[in-house]
């Protein structure tokens, strides 16, 4: 069955083209790593922002890099599923796209130098590292999103790697504590990205991919996924039992609809337009428990 996607017009091309919904794999974690930060130390408030809006223009840059090598290796056409494929709907120049992404890293060098000024020039090497894998994951001969890395790669740079550099820009440390509570975004980071290659898993291996979800076939694969969602939830009732959290970290399982309703539709839908609300709620998952464990390590800082 075919299904023709309708082209983006006006502003919608460009918003598309930052591929919005993912956006969220950024702030999540730079807000919960500030509030972490805030149990140790008053908040600096232009850092956090600095560090906000880095994160978020190093995603942009990222899914533009998706974009236009997407687009080279002939992976996008005017009826692929999903909000990609700018260049081929909607008439965007390729170079355009590749430029777009080169402005937004260098804007994000220039936000990390005033952060590096005023934290630490470690911070730019962990910045200039995370920024490469960002490019590789789906540029240069051996694209990370290409192999069954890329859940893992995606999972420890977005969601360890914010955590403790915001955490960091904030305390000047990092801590045993910040560690344990930035895994539950590793996980729920991979989510995404395992979502989005349950529903690509036909077409990523008619192009020759090796992604984890290709390699472990479908049904293991939304298997792995509810695992990921598990973990992150028992992760952080156990450690609110062992007293590392207070209770009111417990508010993120107001969160667990989400999950369990992505897992539903990949379970009973197979075509990649029936299963895009699941990436959605997968998406939505790791932004609402972010924010929501985020404020719980809030409310039980200001009633400790």
């Amino acid at each position: 069955m075919q299904h023709k996607i309708q082209a983006d017009t006006g502003w919608r091309i460009w918003w598309q083209l930052t591929r919005p919904h993912t956006l969220t794999a950024a702030f999540a974690p730079v807000f919960l790593g500030t509030m972490i930060a805030l149990t140790y130390t008053n908040i600096h408030f232009p850092l956090f922002f600095a560090m906000l809006i880095a994160s978020i223009f190093i995603q942009m840059a990222t899914n533009m890099f998706n974009e236009y090598y997407d687009f080279k290796l002939g992976l996008d056409t005017e009826n692929s599923i999903g909000i990609g494929g700018a260049i081929v709907r909607n008439g965007v120049k390729p170079k355009t796209v590749l430029n777009i992404a080169l402005v937004l890293y260098g804007v994000s060098i220039l936000i990390g130098i005033y952060i590096c000024m005023e934290t630490s020039w470690w911070i730019a090497v962990v910045g200039l590292v995370s920024m490469l894998i960002g490019y590789l994951y789906t540029g240069g001969p051996y694209p990370i999103a290409y192999t069954p890395f890329g859940e893992l790669v995606s999972g420890i740079v977005m969601g360890v790697f914010l955590i403790l550099i915001a955490f960091y820009i904030q305390t000047g440390t990092v801590t045993t504590s910040a560690i344990l509570l930035s895994i539950p975004s590793m996980f729920l980071v991979a989510a995404i990205m395992m979502a989005n290659n349950i529903r690509d898993l036909e077409g990523d291996k008619e192009i020759g991919r090796k992604t984890l979800a290709i390699l472990l076939g479908r049904q293991t694969a939304i298997s792995i996924l509810s695992i990921f969602f598990i973990i992150s939830y028992v992760w952080i009732i156990t450690l609110v039992v062992l007293g590392q959290l207070t209770p009111w970290a417990l508010i993120v399982l107001l969160s667990i609809r989400k999950p369990m309703k992505a897992i539903t539709i990949f379970r009973k839908n197979l075509h990649p337009l029936q299963v895009m609300p699941a990436m959605k709620e997968t998406a939505v998952t790791n932004t609402v428990f972010g924010l929501l464990l985020g404020m719980g390590i809030l409310i039980g800082h200001l009633f400790s």
